[in-house]
């Protein structure tokens, strides 16, 4: 007969293990990985879920006291202003009142002085 073997004696060739499975024989190939796409910075990507919401959180708080402060500090400066604008108010309204009260004694007093030039006493 043949010194052919039959298809029932041909076994597959194993190939050399790998964690890849298959070795190139080229050894200028070096080996590839999956490329890593992600934009994020590496800071972000070590972090935990956890620590992020950490931060984020005390990023909040801070902000929101920086608010209160400037908050408070806007209402005590409208506060002296409102201050301020009723002390002028008040002043401006006195002073007034003291024009209108020496213009009427002048006139009260002219008023006196015809009178007083129409008496017998004077006169008399």
């Amino acid at each position: 007969m043949d010194s052919f073997p039959s298809n029932n004696d041909i076994k597959p060739l194993e190939l050399a293990s790998s964690s890849n499975g298959r070795v190139s024989g080229k050894t200028w190939k070096t080996a590839r990985s999956a490329t890593v796409r992600s934009r994020l910075p590496n800071g972000v990507k070590t972090k935990s879920w956890e620590a992020r919401m950490e931060q984020t959180k005390k990023a909040l708080a801070i902000k929101k006291l920086e608010k209160e402060l400037k908050d408070e500090k806007v209402a005590e400066t409208t506060r002296r202003r409102e201050v301020t604008l009723a002390r002028r108010t008040a002043a401006e309204e006195k002073r007034r009142l003291e024009e209108d009260k020496a213009k009427m004694s002048a006139r009260k007093a002219a008023r006196i002085r015809r009178k007083a030039g129409r008496s017998k006493k004077i006169n008399g």
